[in-house]
């Protein structure tokens, strides 16, 4: 990036390493980091989205349907998106008036297999979960894949709701209820911010959008034993 002289750099679920941004700065190529993967320090501009909202919305969709046995498979355990929706799931069981069980609480890297393996391991118990709430779409789809494994159904037997929204959301059998997150929305705001060098505030600016529950066919009312 040094050599080719970028007009701005755009790092995408990234931290950024002290020496890099002092090359960066040295070498006047503005950058912004687009759902930073630890917390940005002030200086560094960033674009993010209401994680801890998001996952307020999901796990108090899945307890006001009347689930009290919700799991939640968030991404890893050192990513600030990942620790903000599992602090959501958190206070939305709060509030429901739940018991915390830990075992509930597993932390994966957003990819299909870690949700398969998470969701095996949660549904082999006699004290399974009704509901889990995972920290991605694809991490859904292991979910999914899971629950046909070991002969349950979505969501007659077990509800799921995904995150990010993503296109092949819509697609699966059951579609999956997720929570939006605006990726495209985020990256334009990133490049704005790249294309508005003379912009005094946008040296160290940090934008979060909203998002917002999608409900479709992989969730419902939990109606007991």
């Amino acid at each position: 990036m040094l050599q080719r002289r970028p007009m701005g750099v755009v790092l995408v679920f990234s931290t950024l390493p002290e020496d890099i941004k002092r090359q960066l700065r040295a070498a006047a190529i503005p950058f912004v980091v687009i759902d930073p993967a630890g917390d940005p320090d002030p200086d560094v501009p960033s674009v993010g989205s209401a994680n801890w909202a998001g996952g307020l919305a999901a796990t108090r969709h899945l307890t006001d349907l009347g689930h009290e046995r919700v799991a939640i498979i968030t991404g890893p355990e050192d990513m600030l998106c990942s620790l903000a929706r599992l602090d959501g799931y958190r206070s939305a069981t709060a509030m429901a008036g739940l018991v915390a069980d830990p075992r509930l609480t597993r932390f994966g890297d957003f990819h299909v297999q870690s949700g398969f393996e998470h969701a095996m391991d949660l549904l082999k118990g006699p004290d399974r979960p009704t509901a889990i709430f995972a920290g991605s779409d694809l991490q859904a789809l292991g979910v999914l894949e899971a629950t046909r494994v070991t002969g349950l159904r979505v969501p007659e037997d077990l509800s799921v709701v995904g995150y990010d929204d993503v296109p092949l959301a819509q697609w699966p059998s059951p579609p999956l209820t997720t929570v939006h997150q605006p990726l495209r929305h985020m990256a334009e705001e990133a490049s704005r911010m790249l294309l508005r060098p003379d912009d005094p505030g946008a040296a160290a600016q940090r934008i979060e959008l909203a998002t917002h529950l999608v409900v479709r066919q992989s969730t419902a009312r939990y109606e007991g034993a």
